[in-house]
């Protein structure tokens, strides 16, 4: 981080929090949390230091299915799986071998950073609320 985006006490509690779940939290959903820690903190000061994080590349920003911008603090090369009932994404595990597009690449002259891949579909708990209706 360059000196103007210092790691304040407020970025360090945001991030720490972040890394501690894995719900993908929306800057609302982070909010409720950092509260805990920092009482005082206001929603403006946790959208603000997500931004200055992402642009920093401490975390990722997930912008899925028009819904609200969610924050992930693992930035390691994994798949994503996203609800459209209720907005929640989940880690998949494993990842997605690169090596089938590296002829891809390389006939596009398309230098490779990073691999992003959502699953788009219905999750389990929107799946059983879905049966239980029918049923």
């Amino acid at each position: 981080m360059s000196d103007n985006q210092r790691m304040t006490k407020q970025k360090r509690v945001i991030l720490e929090e972040l890394e501690r779940v894995r719900t993908h939290p929306t800057a609302d959903e982070l909010y409720g949390i950092v509260r805990k820690r920092i009482p005082r903190i206001s929603l403006g000061t946790v959208y603000r230091n997500l931004e200055m994080l992402a642009a920093s590349g401490r975390i990722r920003t997930i912008r899925t299915c028009g819904k609200q911008r969610r924050f992930d603090a693992d930035l390691s090369d994994h798949v994503h799986a996203s609800c459209i009932r209720c907005g929640k994404i989940k880690d998949l595990p494993g990842g997605f071998p690169i090596g089938r597009l590296d002829g891809n690449l390389d006939e596009s002259e398309f230098t490779y950073i990073a691999t992003r891949i959502e699953i788009i579909g219905i999750c389990g708990d929107c799946k059983r609320e879905e049966e239980t209706r029918e049923g």
